[in-house]
């Protein structure tokens, strides 16, 4: 009887042990969470992904040696105990693979800083903000305000935008005529401001006119700035292009549809990336 009361003892003391440490992980955690809440950064995001994973860890460890603890009073051997928890950790990875893929390719992003929470990327076919990281999904929200869930293991290529957009430059070639080439140069402005009026989840920030250009055969156009959303192009190559050719070509019969050219180029962020690294470092 005492050796029974002993052994009854001994597992409420493993059982209280183990529900006080389990306590204190989720003391740890809220604790975390409430820090990261109140800091809200890149970073800290990428923090609170770890602590929740290794919090995680740290729980199923105590109850996983708190049961062979428990199992071992009742003449269990831990070799055995594990060696069979072994074998079917094994059987359940095999049987969760997609599970494993997502936490180490989690894992890997997370550590490698591919991309970063708030910035602007395309995944597998998918372009938006960076709204978080997790073990399982990383998620994104769209042009539409959407959040699009991806999960880890199909991140295979990643296109990062630095800047946070696609610089898009289009070259409007102006009459020869100066009358008709003023008239152009009058119109064009509030053009270029009902797309982004009309298209603002799309056309970022108000277009810019950089100036008039003239090449060494003496063609002077005007060339226009957009920032666009990754991935929403085309506004600019068919909706915008279309219009302005109907406007110019009222001005002049003979525009020819050349005479607008589209393409995109790179602009780096303003903010340097040493200061940036600073960031993360310290």
């Amino acid at each position: 009887m005492p050796s029974g009361m002993n052994s009854f003892s001994r597992i409420v003391t493993i059982l209280a042990l183990l529900a006080g440490a389990h306590f204190i992980v989720l003391l740890v955690r809220r604790f975390s969470a409430k820090v990261l809440a109140a800091r809200l950064s890149a970073s800290f995001a990428k923090v609170k992904s770890i602590v929740s994973l290794v919090s995680s860890i740290v729980v199923f460890v105590l109850y996983f040696s708190a049961l062979g603890l428990v199992l071992k009073e009742f003449g269990v051997s831990l070799t055995a105990y594990f060696a069979s928890a072994s074998i079917v950790g094994l059987a359940v990875g095999f049987g969760s693979q997609g599970l494993v893929q997502d936490v180490v390719t989690g894992l890997t992003i997370l550590f490698s800083d591919i991309f970063d929470v708030g910035e602007m990327v395309e995944i597998s076919g998918q372009s938006g903000i960076v709204k978080s990281i997790g073990m399982r999904f990383t998620v994104l929200t769209n042009a539409m305000g959407a959040e699009v869930f991806i999960p880890n293991r199909t991140i295979a290529n990643v296109i990062n935008y630095p800047s946070g957009y696609v610089r898009c430059l289009t070259d409007i070639t102006l009459s020869k005529d100066p009358a008709l080439a003023k008239r152009m140069e009058d119109i064009i402005p509030a053009l270029i401001n009902s797309v982004h009026e009309q298209f603002p989840g799309i056309v970022l920030t108000a277009p810019s006119i950089e100036g008039k250009l003239k090449t060494g055969s003496g063609k002077e156009f005007l060339r226009i700035k957009f920032r666009l959303w990754p991935g929403r192009t085309g506004l600019i190559e068919t909706t915008f292009k279309q219009e302005i050719l109907q406007v110019l070509k009222e001005i002049d019969p003979a525009y020819a549809d050349w005479m607008v050219a589209v393409n995109y180029e790179v602009e780096k962020k303003s903010v340097s990336f040493t200061a940036r690294a600073k960031k993360k470092t310290g």
